[in-house]
């Protein structure tokens, strides 16, 4: 499988999407590149900007499985991974497997249940298996997480920690559609009350798992030059060294970058990465990452305004 191919592919998938989403282009665009990263995203948003909608349209237009939890307070990690339960008549245990054991998850309204529940998904994130009872089950080569979180409660939320949110590649913000976009979801959604079923919409599945993990092998395979390496590696240890930055980036987000940049070039149809690959998914890759100091938080700074200093002070190769 060539770039190109990936491309024609990625191309079919957004207008799958798009059945149903209007608008959300960089959305549609970040969860592609990290289904081809073997990343997991986050988004985020205000209640009624089609995050959890998006996740439904991109997910039935995979040929893999899907699984949604919906988090709630009184969640807890056996509702998430699965528990053995004795069964009386054979005499053993037997595992009950929870909603993780899918390939696509959506974990709605994560920040809404207790760090002892969002813990349970930080091995199926970082190693795509769970250990149940000391025993470890593989989660398949498809996995991923797509989560959502609401920025504007407070009751009853608690925040990600870094280390759940350092699994994840991305973090995006779905801000309010434009005007005429709001205009064509009336059109599109506006004689409803209930959210739609996007099978109802026409969205059926484009990609299977087969050819994902061709896509994958190829993107691996793309070459990246020293001098873009360099440019990551001054990205990320920029954001460690920077003024209002208690604690930046990890080594393991230059690593996805590198990964991503890949995924980006592939679905322009190139075979090789440059550096606006590498500025397109900086943003998204980093700021969730990023723990400004106090006084920062003070003056009213945020983790993207950082980000944006980065791109604009550390020079980019030719």
């Amino acid at each position: 499988m060539t770039p190109n191919d990936i491309k024609k592919a990625a191309d079919q998938l957004r207008l799958n999407v798009k059945k149903v989403i209007v608008g959300q282009d960089e959305a549609i665009d970040l969860l592609l590149i990290s289904l081809l990263s073997e990343g997991h995203i986050l988004f985020e948003g205000v209640p009624g900007v089609a995050k959890t909608l998006l996740a439904q349209a991109f997910a039935s237009s995979l040929d893999l499985r899907f699984g949604r939890i919906q988090f709630t307070p009184d969640l807890m990690p056996g509702d998430v991974l699965g528990t053995n339960i004795y069964q009386f008549e054979t005499n053993e245990f037997s595992l009950t497997k929870g909603p993780v054991f899918t390939d696509l998850l959506l974990a709605d309204e994560v920040n809404r249940t207790p760090p002892k529940t969002q813990a349970a998904l930080l091995q199926a994130m970082h190693e795509r298996e769970v250990t149940i009872d000391g025993t470890a089950y593989d989660l398949g080569a498809g996995f991923m997480v797509i989560a959502t979180q609401n920025p504007i409660e407070q009751q009853g939320t608690y925040p990600l920690p870094e280390a759940q949110l350092d699994r994840f590649l991305f973090q995006h913000i779905l801000d309010y559609p434009s005007k005429d976009e709001e205009r064509r979801i009336l059109g599109l959604h506006g004689h409803r009350a209930t959210m739609p079923s996007v099978s109802d919409m026409g969205v059926s599945p484009v990609l299977d798992l087969n050819s994902l993990c061709e896509m994958r092998n190829t993107i691996s395979a793309l070459p990246i030059a020293d001098e873009l390496l360099d440019y990551i590696v001054d990205l990320v240890r920029g954001s460690r060294e920077h003024v209002s930055v208690r604690v930046g980036a990890s080594p393991r987000c230059g690593a996805m970058i590198a990964r991503a940049a890949r995924a980006c070039a592939a679905l322009d149809g190139r075979e090789y990465v440059i550096p606006d690959d590498i500025k397109r998914i900086t943003l998204p890759a980093l700021r969730h990452r990023l723990v400004l100091n106090p006084s920062a938080e003070i003056e009213g700074i945020r983790p993207g305004d950082v980000v944006e200093q980065l791109l604009q002070q550390v020079k980019a190769p030719r």
